[in-house]
């Protein structure tokens, strides 16, 4: 270990150190401030001749004088057993819930190992999440990273611990756990989040990260880190399926502009490091599953858009990285529709992988193609009645209507503690499809509508309605005689006029 007393400049959180040697990217560095406390930091950037150093707290107090830096000669490194299931800890894994600090295991480098592309294996396998517009639209599959693109004021921190608590293997018969990394949050979040865990039990196979906004900001560039050391832990070493849940990616990518800024570097998009790109996948590429491992590590980062924008590079960036994302709708929220997951522009990449016979069900991809298929119809409708005004639309046109309004009273919104089963999921749909008429479902095959028979109850109405318009009145039907009536009254005349000409 070496030790200078040469910092040249202090900027920020970051120390800038002249004269160094024989110091590595990454090391672990111990600064010592005049008045004798200590912090840690981590070499951020190195030349021959420099060192950048971040600071895990805040710089308050440092000279460039009085003030020396220790190079410790290792990457940081995170204590790693399953003593940390059920246990709350601060941004950098200290406790947070006045226990004592597990026993560590094993001690695991908090940037991890790249995993070989030959070795990795192809995710697959349903994880069944409780919430109907994820798992039967956009199914999230073992080993794979699924963002949720949120906006500030909406509910992503509910649908979060909604699906911390829900979310589990359909069999139920594998262990299963929630890492869940929350980065610059607010205290009134840390609390919800605390006692939401805590009050539903879920906690006991979780583990719970949380960096608050008053925390440094370079803190929030390792919490991430250790939340995915720890569940890469669970997964390889100790076979378990663990979904490592981080909000708020945005938090993250304005540390990392922070720190870009303070290193005077060249910005790129809005301020953003050149960068930022292969920083996210760091994070992001750590989801997945090995050959020869039966445990599995799958994502569900939260991110909010700044403006509601898409095409912000934060979720622009994620995207490329990702396979598929999920999004909130401040319109569905603005109904009181909760969660307001929007099914049309969401999307999961890797859902046939996890769906179909012997994974959830033989009718899942038909009947979430005309779920899909429906709604978009009935939203392009309600435009168009906007317009031109419902009486002017087909009797059809009006089903959809109906279908568009019962889909997001019924099947996108549920409550925040209703845990749907995938197999309630669809029959919920074929209730719902059952509206429409038989003609219609184009994308279901006949055999699943008459086998789950919910789609055909409903829909076989109308053809049954024209049969009997045609055939007349029946006798045990006799409401369908009233229309008749009308059609006697007009051939009476035409007899008599008949007759005159006689």
């Amino acid at each position: 270990m070496k030790e200078y007393k040469t910092v040249s400049q202090i900027a920020g959180p970051l120390v800038f150190v002249e004269n160094v040697s024989g110091v590595g990217y990454n090391e672990l560095v111990e600064v010592t401030l005049p008045n004798g406390n200590k912090q840690k930091g981590q070499v951020l950037d190195v030349t021959d001749t420099h060192a950048v150093v971040q600071i895990f707290g805040s710089t308050s107090g440092l000279n460039t004088t009085q003030t020396s830096v220790k190079f410790l000669g290792e990457t940081m490194k995170l204590g790693v057993s399953t003593e940390m299931l059920g246990r709350i800890f601060s941004g950098l894994g200290e406790p947070k819930d006045n226990a004592p600090k597990p026993v560590a295991e094993k001690y695991l480098d908090i940037s991890g190992a790249a995993i070989n592309p030959y070795s990795r294996a192809e995710p697959r396998d349903f994880i069944q999440t409780g919430v109907s517009t994820i798992d039967c639209m956009n199914t999230l599959v073992r080993g794979q990273k699924l963002p949720i693109f949120s906006a500030s004021g909406l509910p992503h921190n509910q649908l979060a611990v909604q699906i911390a608590r829900q979310s589990k293997t359909k069999d139920q018969k594998e262990e299963f756990a929630v890492v869940f990394a929350a980065v610059g949050i607010t205290h009134e979040e840390a609390s919800f989040f605390m006692r939401d865990f805590e009050k539903t039990g879920a906690l006991e196979r979780a583990v719970l990260f949380l960096n608050l906004a008053d925390d440094p900001s370079v803190e929030r560039i390792i919490t991430p880190r250790l939340a995915l050391t720890t569940a890469e832990y669970l997964a390889f070493e100790k076979d378990m399926h663990v979904l490592v849940i981080i909000t708020d990616m945005t938090n993250y990518c304005e540390a990392l502009r922070e720190i870009a800024s303070a290193r005077q570097e060249v910005p790129g998009r809005r301020g953003y490091p050149g960068y930022m790109y292969t920083d996210l996948s760091t994070i992001y590429e750590r989801a997945g599953r090995i050959k020869g491992r039966k445990g599995t590590v799958t994502q569900f980062p939260i991110l909010t858009m700044p403006g509601d924008d898409i095409t912000h590079p934060i979720p622009d960036l994620t995207g490329y990285i990702t396979e598929g994302q999920i999004v909130l709708s401040r319109d569905l929220h603005r109904k009181n529709v909760a969660p307001p997951v929007d099914p049309l522009p969401s999307l999961s990449r890797l859902m046939n992988l996890g769906i179909g016979d012997g994974r959830t069900r033989e009718d899942h991809r038909g009947i979430a193609d005309q779920l899909y298929a429906a709604y978009a119809n009935g939203r392009d409708l309600r435009s168009l009645s906007a317009v031109v005004g419902e009486e002017s639309l087909t009797d059809t046109d009006r089903k959809y209507l109906r279908f568009a309004d019962d889909f997001e009273k019924r099947f996108i919104m549920q409550g925040s503690n209703e845990d749907r089963t995938i197999e309630q999921t669809l029959s919920l749909g074929w209730e719902l499809l059952g509206s429409l008429p038989t003609e219609e479902l184009k994308r279901v095959k006949v055999e699943y509508i008459k086998k789950y028979g919910a789609g055909s109850k409903g829909s076989s109405e109308a053809p049954a309605e024209k049969k009997a318009a045609q055939e007349g009145p029946s006798p045990t039907n006799p409401e369908k005689a009233a229309p008749k009536a009308p059609l006697k009254a007009k051939k009476a005349p035409s007899k008599g006029k008949r007759k005159s000409r006689k």
